[in-house]
């Protein structure tokens, strides 16, 4: 008789080996989790704190009336980084989550009426791109060339190897300048495509993981790279179930979470990091501690108590950090088929809009919108007959622009419905049946985001690799840093990545 399998476990899964060591992982966002799952994989008996009632991070959800509304992200790309976390044990990803696929990946819209689908369908984007400009048909294909090119060296070699020293910068180099690493994504992509409106679509993607197009390395071309090969895809039931399933599997390798109690300090004696004590009183040591919080946070407050803590922290908060987000959910009658599961809503304006919100810390009259309708794909986030959205727009983070967005908050909330009722919804207020937004504020309060960024160091060459904060501390030895703050940087495929590398660093320094 066949033994009858745990769900999730396949013929030949295999129970973590205890190591004997353990170690927590501060923050259950998706670096966290995927670190702390490569961590009891390997036999490390692992303990995950997380803050909040929810794990998840930037990816936390909320349930009204029905409709649920992932806070984010929304794009899943390199789904096989995901599945990686499952097979280390012989595990099926499928069996805890179902991914679908998103098609096409992004439709952008201009004011004058103009749209183009971009998707990995090369008969159908070529044709696209002929609609706007002939020209750039060819140009286009020698972008995706460059965008491969940059995607072996800038990802598939060093997306998962931690830059520790200035040495492993200077090996990495050769590459990096072969590439023009140098250049920003836009002035690359206007190296071969001559519509701006082309030069638009090909380079928002950096938006994403909190870079400005104008500023950010063009090693960020890579992102062309993995969508194309890896496709777009979406969690059946949200983002939200990707993370439970995340929550599932560690749980099924007997990790151990704790909910609800934030981490106020790490004790340190010496050079090492000691015990972790939450607010409730709990306290514990481990042989290792790793930090998945915002990194700034985790310097000023969790190592606060120690003299590293303190100089690194105030050293980190003069970087330059990634712009805040102002996010409106809403929940509406009616089903859409004809508005794809992502939009984006150009604005007048690109290059002035950028630098308003990265450089001058204003909030300008005009926006652009990137339109999220996960109901398209999923019908399940909502009701029957009704949609769930959610519009996004960059703003400049709390360090830049120190307004009161309790007032501010209603008055750009409408003034986004507004625009998205003139170009796609023009009944949207009559319609709406649940919304609310989600502000810078409220990025630093429930994230402890260092000035409400929402993708945390920016993504410039100068703050990339080497320059980006370690994955392991240079002082305390024994403390390691995991998300969008370390390398590589912001985005699923980036913190997945870095808990990779921060897991290798972890699992050889334990095992001395």
């Amino acid at each position: 008789m066949t033994p009858t399998l745990a769900p999730g476990t396949t013929a030949a899964a295999l129970p973590p080996v205890p190591t004997g060591r353990t170690a927590c992982v501060i923050g259950a966002g998706f670096g966290g989790l995927a670190l702390a799952i490569r961590l009891q994989s390997a036999g490390v008996a692992t303990t995950l704190v997380e803050a909040r009632d929810k794990p998840g991070g930037r990816a936390y959800f909320w349930e009204q009336g029905g409709f649920t509304f992932d806070a984010g992200p929304t794009v899943i790309t390199d789904p096989a980084c995901l599945r990686e976390l499952w097979s280390l044990t012989g595990h099926d990803m499928a069996a805890d989550v179902e991914l679908m696929p998103v098609f096409p990946f992004y439709r952008l819209a201009w004011p004058d009426g103009t749209q183009f689908d971009y998707s990995n369908d090369e008969r159908a984007l070529g044709a696209g791109i002929a609609r706007l400009n002939p020209i750039d048909v060819d140009g286009y294909a020698r972008f995706l060339a460059y965008s491969a090119e940059v995607y072996r060296e800038g990802y598939v070699k060093l997306g998962h190897v931690p830059f520790l020293d200035f040495a492993s910068m200077v090996k990495a180099a050769p590459a990096l300048i072969g590439n023009r690493a140098w250049r920003s994504v836009y002035s690359m992509v206007s190296h071969f495509i001559e519509d701006e409106r082309l030069r638009q679509a090909m380079s928002f993607h950096t938006l994403l993981v909190g870079g400005n197009p104008m500023t950010a390395s063009a090693i960020y071309a890579l992102i062309h790279k993995l969508e194309k090969d890896g496709g777009v895809w979406w969690a059946k039931g949200g983002t939200n179930r990707l993370v439970a399933a995340m929550v599932t599997h560690f749980e099924r390798l007997g990790g151990a979470v704790r909910l609800g109690d934030a981490v106020v300090r790490v004790h340190t004696f010496g050079c090492r990091a000691s015990e972790v004590e939450t607010l409730s009183g709990w306290k514990q040591r481990f042989d290792a501690v790793a930090s998945n919080a915002d990194i700034v946070h985790s310097y000023k407050a969790l190592l606060g108590g120690s003299r590293r803590g303190a100089q690194y922290g105030a050293k980190l908060a003069r970087k330059r950090f990634s712009p805040s987000l102002f996010v409106v959910h809403f929940g509406i009658e009616g089903t859409w088929p004809g508005i794809p599961h992502h939009t984006i809503l150009f604005g007048p304006r690109y290059r002035g809009l950028l630098a308003d919100i990265y450089d001058h810390g204003v909030l300008p009259e005009d926006f652009s919108i990137y339109l999220h309708h996960p109901t398209v794909t999923d019908p399940s986030m909502a009701p029957e007959g009704k949609s769930t959205f959610y519009a996004l727009v960059p703003v400049a983070h709390l360090g830049k622009l120190a307004i009161d967005w309790t007032q501010m908050g209603r008055v750009l909330e409408k003034r986004i419905l507004d625009e998205i009722g003139r170009r796609l919804i023009p009944d949207i207020h009559s319609r709406i049946v649940t919304k609310f937004h989600y502000t810078p504020r409220d990025f630093a309060s429930d994230l402890n985001a260092h000035v409400g960024s929402a993708f945390s160091l920016e993504p410039i060459l100068t703050q990339s690799a080497w320059f980006r904060a370690h994955n392991r501390d240079d002082a305390i030895s024994n403390f390691y840093l995991v998300g969008a703050g370390t390398h590589p940087g912001a985005g699923i495929p980036g913190v997945v990545g870095s808990a990779k590398a921060t897991a290798g660093l972890m699992l050889e320094d334990l095992a001395k």
